[in-house]
């Protein structure tokens, strides 16, 4: 039986090279070829697409994922969960969570791919729980990072829990893109040596070493692997699809996707991809290899904002800086892995210790709330001199952050009923509460017909 391929190009490949900029339109145009191409399932929503419909394209992220499922008949649609974080960058209470994984697969989610950024299974339960409850197939991801915790012994034991936790697969989430081939060889072995569940890697091209790497995942046995079509893969996103077909045809690990189709829904993405580079959207680093990112661990999507945020605020030269601050601050913060929100909540104090220069002398209300373990356990011993600067002697709680959250939903739904028309206009809200009724009160707007007063 041949490898499985999880497009990615309409969710983390557009994420990470173009920062989610692909409009519904744009999404929707490829899907009719990409469904005949014969993946194990197409990755298309979560992670940032939700906040970036609202925030900036003015779409509705839940209108998306409707005409998605209406086009896809023959292959399975997925998403990234961020466990207790869902789709925002705070912990959110159980009811919010259970209510917003029933109205993603009621609305054409099959695949809830859920990870936690700390790897702490006390904030998966929830989502993983509801996930099977409404008949979906749970996912989770083991948040890959290196550090002197970080051992293939860590992961084994973490996939053993995450086994009894009730998943149908796991996945390497490597999004950084600094698992060497070598280890992912070793750790794939170990996991299927103590795992009955399929094993799916995710990673990024961005240090210049990925395929080499996935073809050492393939030898030691992995089921399923994350690709992206030739006009969203690569540099900061994840390895070309039809590349990694062609390597693999003739072999006992053939993928036998549909080249026809590929090739169909690729001439369709080229001049999406071609709009997005004239208009600088797509940066030309971001398309460049780094392999500098094998020591600092910067995710694609956390370099190309990293690229964007000291643009804009007319500090381009001290990229550089920044990133070798980031494996200080993650030293210091006991090695938390780079992923959303975790990443972001480094890299702007790695910013900020660069632009004011003194470190910690700016943070963040993120890094705080972390510091008083709001986001989960930490993976390793905190910088207690960082701690006493940040926090002075607060205590750091020890429990699960979720069971200080009172339920929100039905309180949400009362307050906001003059512009919420469904739940899933609800939960918008819980997520990104300005934003969303922003969009909301524009779509009321926009619907209001236009009084034209005649001249007598």
């Amino acid at each position: 039986m041949g490898v499985k391929i999880v497009e990615t190009a309409l969710r983390d490949g557009h994420q990470s090279l173009i920062a989610t900029r692909m409009n519904t339109e744009e999404v929707l145009s490829a899907l009719p070829e990409l469904d005949k191409v014969g993946y194990h399932a197409i990755e298309i929503w979560g992670g940032a697409t939700f906040d970036a419909c609202l925030r900036f394209l003015n779409e509705d992220p839940w209108e998306r994922l409707r005409k998605a499922k209406k086009i896809c008949k023959n292959t399975k649609l997925q998403m990234l969960f961020r466990g207790q974080n869902i789709l925002g960058y705070r912990h959110y209470a159980d009811d919010i969570v259970e209510k917003f994984v029933e109205k993603s697969i009621k609305n054409g989610i099959d695949i809830i791919r859920i990870f936690d950024a700390l790897n702490d299974i006390r904030n998966l339960e929830c989502a993983v729980k509801a996930t099977k409850k409404y008949g979906g197939e749970c996912q989770i991801a083991l948040s890959y990072t290196t550090s002197p915790v970080h051992t293939v012994d860590y992961y084994v034991s973490l996939a053993k829990e995450i086994e009894k936790l009730g998943a149908d697969s796991i996945c390497i989430k490597d999004m950084a893109g600094v698992l060497l081939p070598q280890t992912a060889y070793d750790l794939i072995k170990a996991l299927k040596q103590n795992t009955r569940l399929p094993i799916e890697l995710h990673s990024h091209c961005t240090g210049g070493i990925m395929e080499m790497t996935y073809m050492k995942a393939i030898e030691a046995g992995v089921d399923i692997l994350d690709c992206a079509i030739s006009p969203f893969s690569s540099g900061t996103s994840q390895p070309c699809t039809e590349s990694i077909n062609f390597a693999l045809k003739g072999t006992e690990y053939d993928p036998k996707l549909n080249i026809e189709a590929l090739n169909k829904a690729a001439n369709i993405l080229r001049p999406v991809r071609t709009k997005y580079f004239n208009n600088g959207t797509l940066n030309p680093k971001s398309l460049a290899y780094n392999p500098n990112i094998l020591t600092y661990q910067v995710p694609g999507g956390m370099l190309s904002n990293l690229v964007s945020q000291l643009t804009q605020q007319g500090h381009a030269d001290k990229l550089e800086e920044v990133l070798k601050e980031i494996p200080n601050v993650r030293k210091d913060l006991g090695y938390p892995p780079l992923v959303t929100p975790l990443s972001q909540m480094v890299g702007t104090q790695a910013v900020m210790n660069v632009i004011t220069g003194e470190r910690y002398k700016m943070v963040p209300k993120e890094i705080n709330e972390y510091l008083h373990g709001r986001y989960g356990r930490f993976p390793a011993p905190i910088n207690e001199e960082v701690k006493k600067k940040i926090i002075g002697n607060d205590k750091v709680i020890t429990y699960r952050p979720a069971d200080d959250l009172k339920p929100e939903f039905e309180a949400l739904k009362k307050k906001y009923k003059k512009y919420a028309k469904h739940d899933e206009d609800i939960l918008s809200i819980a997520l990104f509460e300005d934003v969303a009724l922003n969009f909301f009160k524009q779509r009321e707007l926009d619907k209001k017909p236009i009084k034209i007063k005649l001249e007598a």
